[in-house]
């Protein structure tokens, strides 16, 4: 059995199509399918089922087939990786899964400066619901996922980085918007737009809300920063969002931010990857990069 079955099994797999599987791996699709049958043969298992040809779908052997057969990849990657690097440096792509709030607004800065020192380097990245980040750890399709208030799971390990502060924002024709700092019993009955209620950061406002019993009134409620931002904007409501999401807009004049009285309200960030993760260098020396700047 070969190396580069597994792989044309994991494509086959990862594409759901034997022609997409063929043409990654530069052969043809009969070849494709000769080399499923012979990995069935060779364990006398079926891994594919045959009842339908326009999906593929895997047994329950399959199944962990696949996922062994992944990881048996990932680190065939790395070994080629750690054995090239003598002569060509650090290369490969790092793949990196991140809630847009971090993705959008914390991490350019850290991508432009690793490619400037790896230009070898491609730096992936993959903008997604906390649940989609941590569901794409476990099944080993990214190298590590960057979350906010990240919480211990099964099978995944976690590595702090730093803390954001979240901060009072409206449109700049909000009644509040002209004091400098703000009291948070002022968003007693405020319209209010939010994040969907099984997001993260969600929960975090509602515990400061909760927790100096303030109400509001929540108008939207959305999964995405950016449309919070443009609702907030044209009036619709007003919001508590990490400070370094909304810096260009309050530069603009088209969002006031306005930090409490009470004192600082801050969300955590963190690295969450597979437990026993086996990392490429390109990997490692970016989450360096990314733990080194708190």
């Amino acid at each position: 059995m070969h190396i580069e079955t597994l792989k044309t099994f994991c494509d086959l797999v990862e594409t759901g199509s034997f022609s997409k599987a063929a043409t990654l791996n530069f052969v043809s699709q009969s070849a494709v399918s000769q080399q499923i049958k012979a990995l069935e043969t060779r364990f006398a298992q079926q891994l594919i089922e045959r009842s339908s040809r326009k999906q593929v779908t895997l047994t329950a052997a399959g199944k962990e087939f696949y996922a062994e057969c992944k990881e048996i990849m990932e680190r065939f990657r790395a070994l080629e990786n750690k054995m090239r690097m003598p002569l060509v440096g650090i290369s490969g792509t790092v793949r990196v899964a991140t809630v847009y709030s971090v993705g959008l607004h914390a991490l350019p800065q850290y991508v432009k400066q690793f490619i400037k020192t790896h230009p070898q380097v491609n730096v992936r990245l993959e903008y997604s619901r906390t649940d989609k980040v941590y569901e794409a750890c476990l099944n080993n399709t990214i190298d590590f996922g960057i979350v906010a208030l990240p919480q211990r799971r099964p099978q995944i390990d976690l590595i702090p980085l730093r803390d954001d502060q979240l901060v009072f924002v409206c449109s700049p024709e909000h009644p509040l918007a002209a004091r400098r700092r703000l009291s948070i019993q002022k968003l007693n009955g405020e319209s209010f737009i939010g994040f969907e209620r099984d997001i993260p950061t969600r929960k975090a406002v509602d515990r400061i809300l909760k927790q100096h019993k303030v109400a509001v009134n929540f108008a939207m409620e959305m999964d995405n920063i950016e449309t919070i931002k443009r609702s907030v904007e044209v009036g619709i409501g007003v919001s508590i969002l990490p400070e370094n999401a909304v810096v260009n807009e309050v530069r603009n004049g088209m969002l006031v931010a306005l930090k409490f009285t009470e004192g600082t309200f801050t969300r955590s960030l963190g690295i969450i990857h597979r437990r026993h993760k086996d990392f490429s260098q390109a990997a490692q020396e970016f989450m360096l990069l990314l733990t080194s700047i708190r």
